[in-house]
């Protein structure tokens, strides 16, 4: 079991944002497993990502290993709030009362429709514990509002001309503002950032110093970080996988003016995407230790409670064990749920 800030993740195993967390019928096969302890959504937009042909993923021979050139959701964050709402005001598929904590993952190209959007998310947990507040008092059924969380995705390296502004961590400072003036307003709200893969090991020192500056106190003076958790990594972008690497190429792609199809020379359409699974194990390993190095060393007590959701190569009951170990405090995969389904939490569970 793991605790970030208002979520009780128990087992602390869940997806991460990911193609295979698109739609209802997803999040409701995700939400009824008993081996997730919690949901994240794909990543939504205020209106809708313009997903199309170009967008694809593809699996490699002989590991747990993709690479997908998708970008955010094509469904708005409307959608996704009403079926949120529905997940957690329906029985589970055991009979059971919804308990389980959802991540809403979320992005925003400038600062007010963020703010827009974080606005949006509070009125659905508003209208949540109105409706709880109103039913017959039952100590077994929690507070639907407290079991949505939001997840900020500053990391998609597949946006072209909008490179992963995590990389460049000065850009997030407007974000930040807006993120911090919310948690400000509503101490409930639990908080956090999906970060890129950094290669350098002094990154994590840098982002945590920036996140640091935005620590409050509460009234009574206790030092409250906006930032409830930091999911690390998103999928490593730039990467180029050959159509004969993997298990079969993502789409064929007409011959143009004499040019090589390029489905047959690659595995995706557009050549290049993001990596995940096996492949970028170690380096999210890297990324989760430096991240709980220096959150749990930090003279900062508000950062010590940030927690670190590992994800990147969770592929196996070992590969977990390993996120736990570097630091993690949660384990999330994409890729293993790609290939196997939901059966992926039941695997890693083993």
């Amino acid at each position: 079991m793991a605790r970030i800030r208002a979520i009780c993740i128990d087992p602390p195993v869940m997806n991460s944002s990911c193609l295979w967390a698109s739609d209802l019928s997803d999040l409701r096969a995700l939400y009824d497993s008993p081996y997730t302890g919690a949901v994240t959504t794909r990543t939504a937009t205020l209106q809708g990502f313009n997903e199309d042909e170009s967008h694809a993923h593809a699996f490699l021979k002989n590991s747990i290993t993709s690479i997908n050139s998708y970008g955010y959701s094509p469904h708005p964050l409307s959608r996704y709030i009403e079926w949120v709402r529905i997940l957690l005001t329906t029985p589970m598929a055991d009979g059971s009362k919804p308990a389980k904590p959802i991540i809403m993952s979320i992005t925003a190209s400038t600062p007010p429709i963020l703010a827009q959007m974080v606005s949006q998310i509070q009125t659905l947990r508003v209208a949540l514990r109105d409706a709880h507040s109103s039913s017959p008092p039952d100590a077994s059924v929690p507070d639907p509002s407290m079991l949505v969380a939001v997840e900020i995705n500053t990391s998609c390296p597949n946006i072209p001309g909008s490179p992963p502004p995590a990389y460049s961590v000065q850009h997030l400072f407007p974000f930040l503002d807006v993120l911090a003036t919310a948690v400000r307003a509503d101490h409930s709200l639990t908080l956090g950032l999906k970060l890129p893969p950094y290669p350098e090991p002094t990154k994590a020192a840098e982002v945590v110093r920036v996140l640091g500056a935005y620590t409050f106190q509460r009234a009574d003076g206790t030092p409250v970080s906006p930032w409830a958790f930091l999911t690390c990594t998103n999928t490593l972008g730039n990467s180029l996988v050959f159509a004969e690497q993997v298990l079969s190429p993502a789409q064929d792609v007409k011959a143009k003016d004499n040019v090589e199809p390029r489905a047959q020379r690659f595995a995706l359409p557009e050549g290049k995407g993001g990596l995940g699974g096996d492949a970028i194990h170690a380096l999210a390993l890297g990324n989760v230790h430096a991240f709980a190095q220096v959150l749990n060393e930090n003279a900062d007590a508000a950062l010590r409670e940030v927690r670190v959701i590992g994800v990147g190569g969770v592929t196996s009951p070992a590969a977990a064990a390993r996120m736990w170990a570097a630091g993690a405090s949660v384990v999330a995969c994409a890729t293993l749920l790609g290939k196997e389904g939901v059966k992926a939490f039941e695997i890693l569970a083993a």
